[in-house]
C-alpha cells in the first residue's frame, strides 16, 4: 500500500465544499482544513504511486474550487 499527502489550494470559500467532496472520495483516507499557506490536507492509500497519481490528477483535481496540489508521496 502506498501513503501520500495532498497539500491543497482552494479558492476563497470553497474549503468546506472541498472538504466534503474529498471526503466522499475513494482512496482518501482522512482530509483536514488546516491553517497557513494551504487550505486542505488530505490523506491517500492506494496500491502503488501510479494509482495515487490517478487520484490526484482525476478526482480530486476535478473538484469545484481546487486550484492547485501538491503531492507528497511518503517514503517510510
Amino acid at each position: 500500500m502506498t501513503k501520500a499527502y495532498v497539500l491543497i489550494t482552494t479558492e476563497i470559500g470553497k474549503a468546506d465544499a472541498v472538504y466534503d467532496a474529498l471526503a466522499g472520495t475513494a482512496g482518501v483516507k482522512d482530509v483536514n482544513i488546516v491553517a497557513g499557506t494551504y487550505d486542505l490536507v488530505a490523506v491517500l492509500e492506494a496500491a502503488d504511486a501510479r494509482e495515487i497519481g490517478r487520484l490526484v490528477m482525476g478526482p480530486i483535481q476535478k473538484i469545484d474550487g481546487v486550484m492547485s496540489t501538491i503531492t507528497l508521496m511518503a517514503i517510510r
